[in-house]
């Protein structure tokens, strides 16, 4: 008589699991062409306007999300800016911003909102306006190898209070 191993419940529970995420996945609709090209443009026009290569793909996520919770015209704009920077290449964004402020000031809002959401880590104003990041703000980045993120300590518990 051939022995009967026995399976672990963590085995099976394992196993399961993976069973209905394959079926999850095979199932799900797949995204949205026009949900990916407009994170796609969110991403180009995060480049353009902070001179970056390239960003954290969760945190540029959070923001792209949560500027587009916040102003629900967002994506429509940021096509348009999209386009206006297409046709005005290599220009710095504070350049961007008065450019536009005359013309297209609702783009030049849309150029706010992104720069600001990248740099202080909130998108939205008032009492709608939500933080997104804190530590990973890239205001913080140009310090990042000599200070501390402000609200963390390096030392311990009142490391503050010792006399140097």
């Amino acid at each position: 008589m051939a022995e009967c191993k026995r399976v672990s419940f963590a085995m099976r529970r394992g196993l399961v699991a993976g069973a209905w995420a394959s079926a999850a996945v095979a199932f799900a609709p797949s995204r949205a062409s026009g949900a990916a090209s407009g994170f796609d443009t969110f991403l180009a026009v995060s480049k353009t306007l902070t001179g970056r290569a390239a960003f954290d793909p969760l945190l540029a996520q959070r923001v792209h999300a949560a500027l587009v919770h916040a102003d629900a015209a967002f994506p429509a704009r940021l096509t348009r800016l999209d386009r206006w920077l297409s046709t005005h290449g290599g220009t710095p964004s504070d350049v961007v911003t008065a450019a536009l402020q005359t013309t297209q000031p609702d783009l030049a809002k849309t150029v706010g909102s992104v720069v600001r959401a990248w740099y202080l880590g909130v998108a939205g104003e008032g009492p709608q306006a939500e933080v997104i990041a804190f530590e990973r703000a890239l205001m913080f980045d140009p310090v990042r190898d000599m200070l501390t993120v402000p609200s963390y300590c390096r030392g311990e518990p009142a490391d503050w209070a010792k006399k140097p």
